[in-house]
């Protein structure tokens, strides 16, 4: 298990969105846990991509352990070109580069996801489709977010998908920030 600081950057090149990242976005399909390895192989080949890791807490020898884990397994996000699917194949840890026909709202999504994971907020892994509300959050410091409102364990959560995966991530969120988008 590596240590917080071994983890690749959520986000290469650097920059302060996804934003600011021109190109095609593509989305990796790796082999199983291979995500952060694949990461670390575009990064040397200087290739663009997006890797969104949490947080959590893992349990192991009697210990217990801080570790950043893939929000979406055996999804990374490519971004740029051709030559970027084709490094990504050329890794062997990819299993298939699925074609995005709508770049915008993909780019919507992630860019939401971004912010969230990048302001350390605790979100879970969603990995079903969200029958809700569409709302958006109207004031604070994630203002413009945009998702479905759920309610588990009567607590209410706002999920932000990803509908080209049909996974998304979820968070609690006060129902007087909200205004709906439909």
């Amino acid at each position: 298990m590596l240590k917080i600081t071994e983890n690749p950057p959520i986000l290469y090149p650097e920059v302060s969105s996804i934003r600011e990242l021109g190109g095609k976005l593509w989305i990796a399909h790796t082999r199983s846990r291979n995500e952060k390895a694949l990461a670390w192989d575009l990064l040397n080949q200087n290739a663009s991509y997006f890797l969104p890791l949490v947080g959590r807490t893992i349990f192991s020898g009697g210990r217990r352990r801080q570790s950043l884990m893939p929000l979406f397994s055996s999804y990374v996000f490519l971004i740029g070109d051709d030559r970027v699917r084709e490094l990504a194949l050329a890794t062997h840890r990819v299993c298939n580069v699925i074609a995005v026909e709508d770049q915008d709202k993909l780019l919507d999504e992630l860019a939401s996801i971004e912010r969230l994971v990048r302001a350390g907020m605790q979100i879970d892994p969603c990995p079903f489709a969200v029958v809700g509300q569409l709302v958006r959050i109207s004031r604070g410091p994630f203002r413009g977010v945009v998702g479905r409102i759920i309610r588990r364990d009567n607590v209410m959560r706002l999920v932000v998908g990803v509908s080209m995966l049909n996974q998304g991530a979820e968070m609690e969120v006060d129902a007087d920030i909200l205004e709906p988008m439909e």
